[in-house]
């Protein structure tokens, strides 16, 4: 994670928030076969998500993973700050960010922390930061210019 940084001019730089819309993936494609009804597709919008350089994924706690309805994957070792640690991972959280969406897992963070967005996310979405101007940068995506790539 980073944190905010003063310039000459006493300018902010280096936070970036988000307000980013997760939803259970598996109620949706349950929706889409005709299982559910619109209203029984679990989705919840935070805002204030903190875009971090420093997470890997996205990190959503336990309270909010509870009102996705999202299922455990498995259970891994986590470098924090305080050291390694045991987390979950979750699957089927699609994020809806600027426009763009995807399907990622998602690591669950104690109840009452702040949720997270990673690097792995926003590289497979096309979402580059602008940390001088606290923004996020759409990368192009048409039939011209595209930032992906296969080599």
């Amino acid at each position: 994670m980073f944190s905010n940084v003063k310039t000459s001019n006493n300018q902010e730089i280096g936070r970036i928030i988000a307000t980013v819309t997760i939803t259970n993936r598996i109620d949706q494609a349950d929706l889409e076969r005709g299982m559910i009804t619109p209203d029984r597709v679990r989705s919840i919008t935070l805002d204030n998500v903190l875009i971090d350089t420093g997470a890997t994924t996205l990190c959503l706690p336990s309270e909010a993973i509870a009102q996705l309805g999202l299922e455990l994957l498995r259970e891994v070792d986590v470098a924090t700050a305080t050291g390694l640690t045991k987390a979950r991972i979750f699957q089927d959280a699609k994020i809806s960010l600027l426009g763009r969406e995807g399907t990622f897992d998602c690591l669950e963070l104690p109840g009452g922390s702040n949720p997270l967005l990673g690097v792995i996310p926003l590289e497979a979405l096309g979402i580059e930061l602008d940390l001088k101007n606290q923004k996020l940068v759409l990368l192009p995506m048409n039939s011209t210019e595209t930032y992906l790539t296969i080599l």
